[in-house]
């Protein structure tokens, strides 16, 4: 399997950024594992950066660097910023996608929600940093995945299979071009058109 391209830095896991550095060493000090790597990172994006929604931010951002200066960002944002942290430690990390509704029921249509996947002890991992608030309760687990969201069967709700290198293009381009939350919600991306790079 060809871990390079979920190695790689890009213009949204921007690893080399004097302040993912910083955090790395921060956060990385004291740990040799790669486990425990992903598991204080996760925690740290989950925990300490605050949902966009959550918050009702006045910036959007989008990749990791401003995710950490500005301390906010939407799901894929935040997944961008565990990749970045990741990566920049030599840890294959990729995104992996989920059609959920964009309210509590299907009245403002649907979204592509984003959460990463890591490969720790030769295989991927799922882990959600979107933030445990309003009864999500999303955990780092090396055995079956604790995401924030379950798929309803009320509501057509479901997971994209595969593992992606890179971050969603069509919810970045809304992230770049957004001045707000409501530019965000108005112009989601409700589907993915990609190949994923791994099959599942």
């Amino acid at each position: 399997m060809d871990m390079h391209k979920f190695l790689r830095e890009d213009p949204y896991i921007d690893f080399s950024h004097p302040l993912i550095r910083e955090k790395v060493e921060d956060l990385f000090s004291d740990l040799s594992s790669d486990i425990e790597k992903t598991r204080k990172a996760y925690e740290f994006v989950r925990d300490e950066i605050p949902h966009s929604f959550d918050i009702q931010a006045d910036i959007i951002t989008a990749k990791a660097s401003d995710v950490l200066k500005f301390r906010t960002g939407i799901c894929h944002a935040k997944a961008n910023l565990l990749a970045a942290l990741l990566r920049s430690e030599g840890i294959p990390t990729g995104f992996c996608f989920q059609h959920l509704t964009l309210a509590g029921d299907d009245s403002l249509g649907y979204c592509v929600h984003c959460f990463n996947a890591v490969f720790l002890q030769k295989r991927w991992i799922k882990l959600d940093a979107r933030g445990n608030i309003n009864g999500k309760d999303a955990q780092f687990s090396l055995e079956t995945p604790i995401l924030a969201f379950q798929n309803r069967t009320e509501y057509d709700e479901y997971f994209w299979k595969g593992i992606y290198a890179a971050p969603h293009p069509a919810t970045m381009q809304v992230l770049d071009t957004a001045s707000s939350l409501k530019d965000v919600v108005d112009n989601f991306p409700e589907t993915i058109t990609e190949t994923p790079d791994i099959h599942e």
